[in-house]
């Protein structure tokens, strides 16, 4: 069965502009990961929130990948878009 994660973020002011080529650039590699089914994104322009669904074999996996974008300096480029980090939940169908 798979999960379900949802990354909750506050984008920082005036870096929507960036962000979004940064995001175009990282979602091929998100979806080429061991255990990725999908992911999307979502913003609310009016909150200047950002909404990353993804749908994972399992939480293990979305954890393994996770530990590589950490390790791999995304995540830390990913947060200097934001305000501070995400907000991240696990949901099964």
């Amino acid at each position: 069965m798979s999960i379900w994660v949802t990354l909750e973020m506050m984008v920082r002011d005036a870096a929507w502009d960036d962000l979004v080529p940064f995001l175009e650039a990282k979602l091929p590699a998100v979806r080429a990961f061991d255990g990725n089914l999908s992911v999307s994104i979502l913003h609310d322009p009016h909150a200047n929130r950002l909404l990353i669904l993804e749908e994972w074999k399992s939480r293990d996996h979305h954890e393994a990948y996770l530990g590589a974008i950490a390790e791999n300096g995304v995540m830390e480029q990913l947060l200097s878009f934001m305000v501070g980090p995400p907000d991240v939940k696990y949901f099964e169908r």
